[in-house]
């Protein structure tokens, strides 16, 4: 059993893509986590301000563990509350692109994500606040914020929808100009940026390997940058998401950071974890180190 598991509470996203009924995950829950030392209960989070306050009472009442059952933006959002507590966050993948959970090899089936996570271990990982808001996964500003959008609205996964999302989002984006300023001494400017991502795990979920080289307790953010006037070779290289060769494509640039500042001349939305935020013009990154405690799978037991 992971060090710590004593008293262990549930949130539930019941709008969450998992196809099983409460009973049904309980059960689930119950075969793995039926141990005389572990206290396990079980509440919804309605919303997002329902499921923080939930999470914050779980933390004053001594919980030690929060398993979320939901997505990147559940995730996100409780995630926020937990940062620099002893709290630790357990997943079990319900959403529709999961890339917390892929990164950290967390089984996708509920199953055995449940197995997996008694005996898992407890670890820090980095967080990334965007201005005041947190991250974990990844936030865009530009036009892979409305990509991610259209991607997560698909049915299906894989290489195709993501190409389809791409284009169709590509035809009615309108980059505006970035000056950006990188631990207070490289300064960059980029005229017309359709892929802006700041990323602190691998994936934007789904399998699109964003940052396949995001290590997620170094300290460090990873920055993609692709611009529209490369678009016509950037294109056809767009399946290198899914088999870790993004730094392949042609014309990228890629950074690793502590601290960006960013200035833009209009609002814009900012993609934070899979949910679109309305954003001002300027906007500072900024990593924080070993912010968030995780249950980490013990794969060795998933079948």
């Amino acid at each position: 059993m992971a060090s710590g598991l004593r008293k262990v509470r549930v949130l539930i996203n019941p709008k969450s893509g998992l196809a099983w009924s409460f009973g049904a995950m309980q059960e689930v829950l119950e075969r793995a986590w039926d141990m005389p030392d572990v206290d396990l209960s079980y509440q919804f989070s309605r919303s997002i301000e329902d499921g923080q306050a939930k999470a914050r009472r779980a933390v004053d009442d001594g919980v030690d563990t929060i398993i979320v059952v939901g997505g990147d933006g559940m995730i996100n959002s409780i995630g926020a509350v937990l940062v620099n507590t002893e709290t630790a966050l357990g997943v079990i993948p319900a959403g529709s692109g999961n890339g917390f959970a892929r990164h950290f090899g967390v089984p996708l089936r509920p199953e055995q994500a449940a197995k997996s996570l008694p005996r898992g271990g407890r670890t820090k990982i980095d967080a990334g606040l965007v201005n005041d808001r947190h991250f974990f996964v990844t936030c865009s500003m530009a036009w892979d914020a409305a990509l991610v959008r259209s991607y997560e609205k698909s049915p299906i996964r894989g290489i195709l929808p993501y190409v389809f999302s791409a284009v169709s989002e590509f035809l009615n984006y309108h980059p505006q100009p970035l000056h950006v300023i990188l631990d207070d001494k490289e300064e960059l400017e980029f005229t017309d940026p359709v892929v802006f991502t700041v990323a602190n795990l691998s994936q934007y979920g789904g399998g699109a390997l964003i940052a396949p080289h995001a290590c997620a307790d170094d300290g460090f953010l990873e920055l993609i940058v692709l611009l529209k006037k490369d678009t016509a070779r950037v294109l056809p290289h767009i399946t290198r998401l899914f088999d870790g060769s993004i730094r392949k494509i042609p014309d990228g640039l890629f950074r690793r950071f502590q601290r960006l500042e960013l200035r833009r001349k209009k609002k814009a939305p900012v993609q934070v974890d899979g949910e679109l935020v309305n954003e001002g013009t300027t906007l500072v990154v900024q990593v924080l180190p070993k912010a968030l405690t995780i249950i980490t799978p013990h794969v060795e037991i998933v079948e």
